[in-house]
């Protein structure tokens, strides 16, 4: 089944009319994106563009052999104009099918927002799933049957939509998963692209011709991941972005529960309200048995906690007690959980602080903590294939 993307931009388009902001100021040229639309084997046209008939001749391609034009969201603004020749637009109803012939048939996907999505199957079998923006599907079919070969939704602004698709089994290892009506709350160029990688997708421009169930690399997503960076920096958000499109994620809270103080009562709420309503927690700092235990992603959130935590527990904090043992009792409990990130089959994210950039502390305590931060951020990230450094919102890749 061949696909030629028309446009992979939102609706109003990208960059979107005078808009002001940094990611419409250099989506331009290259970047430019005009409002998704598809174009399936010549003969079915999925959601309309401006200029869909230069579009279509600028890759190659005619709309003469179109025998269908299906809507898949309501369309504000002015009525796009339809290209001579072409069947009045429509849509199909959720849960009814249609037989083009063509030979494709089109099941229309309930949609949890205003919008239809489409499934397309070709003469062949081949299979495809297009969503509308905006929206997640509200039912699926029932199980067993095998993943999509090929699935294009709006990953940047519903990425729970492909976690749902992940726990019904819709999208597989194999399954190719292109990201569309981009708009300018996503990132730009290199950013996207990385952003996209994390959740197993990949975008591409205007005018792309794919080919649904040929062979394409999907992106590998690092199975442990290490997010450093300042207080405030927006670490916490880079890591929970990461596995937003993963079913069933775990979110280990290290920090435990600090009674009667409001302030960090405060930060906790605000953690659980911006995670996706699906991920479960676990206030624990028994890190090494959940790195060990099969089961879904791990977002581990801090290791600077942690660290705090073991060192309550060996007494590192007494400088009598750091010189008399205190020291190796630490080491081991370091040594213990990189081993068990060395050996984890989980996906894992974790998130740290970079304290050495700063003033030094003025105590020995404090210049203690501040040194043995440093050596566990540095023997974890040795065992990490992705290391990210997060300042001022921007994530930089050291590793990955």
């Amino acid at each position: 089944m061949e696909l030629t993307l028309l446009g992979t931009g939102a609706p109003l388009g990208l960059p979107r009319p005078g808009c002001p902001c940094a990611v419409c100021a250099v989506s331009r040229g290259e970047r430019a994106r005009a409002a998704t639309s598809l174009l399936v084997d010549g003969a079915l046209l999925l959601d309309l563009t401006p200029g869909a008939a230069l579009a279509a001749a600028r890759s190659g391609h005619s709309l003469v052999g179109v025998r269908q034009v299906l809507l898949t969201h309501p369309h504000d603004g002015p009525a796009v104009e339809l290209p001579a020749g072409l069947p009045a637009a429509g849509r199909v109803p959720d849960g009814r099918e249609l037989t083009l012939i063509s030979g494709h048939t089109v099941r229309a996907v309930p949609m949890d927002a205003p919008g239809t999505g489409y499934e397309v199957v070709s003469a062949e079998g081949e299979r495809l799933l297009y969503l509308p923006p905006g929206g997640a599907p509200a039912g699926l079919p029932d199980g067993g049957r095998p993943p999509y070969d090929m699935v294009l939704l709006d990953v940047t602004g519903r990425p729970d939509a492909l976690a749902r698709l992940r726990a019904a089994g819709a999208v597989g290892a194999g399954t190719d998963v292109v990201a569309v009506h981009l708009d300018h709350d996503a990132p730009a160029g290199a950013e996207l692209d990385r952003r996209l990688a994390a959740a197993g997708a990949r975008a591409v421009p205007d005018g792309t011709t794919l080919y649904v169930g040929e062979y394409h690399a999907v992106p590998d997503v690092p199975l442990r991941t290490l997010v450093t960076g300042g207080a405030r920096s927006g670490k916490s958000v880079e890591a929970e972005r990461r596995l937003e499109t993963f079913p069933d994620v775990l979110y280990v809270a290290t920090g435990g529960v600090r009674g009667g103080d409001e302030e960090w009562a405060d930060r906790v709420r605000l953690h659980r309200e911006r995670r996706p309503g699906s991920w479960r927690t676990a206030e624990t700092t028994d890190l090494v048995p959940l790195l060990a235990a099969e089961g879904p992603p791990v977002l581990v959130d801090c290791l600077s906690l942690w660290l705090t935590d073991a060192m309550d527990a060996v007494g590192a904090w007494d400088d009598e007690v750091w010189g008399s043992g205190g020291r190796e009792a630490l080491a081991e409990r370091v040594a213990a959980l990189v081993a068990a990130v060395r050996a984890t089959r989980r996906r894992v994210v974790a998130v740290t602080n970079e304290v050495g950039s700063g003033v030094v502390p003025a105590t020995a305590s404090g210049r203690r903590f501040r040194d043995e931060l440093g050596r566990l951020n540095a023997a974890f990230a040795a065992e990490c294939e992705e290391v990210l450094l997060v300042v001022a919102g921007q994530a930089l890749v050291l590793r990955g």
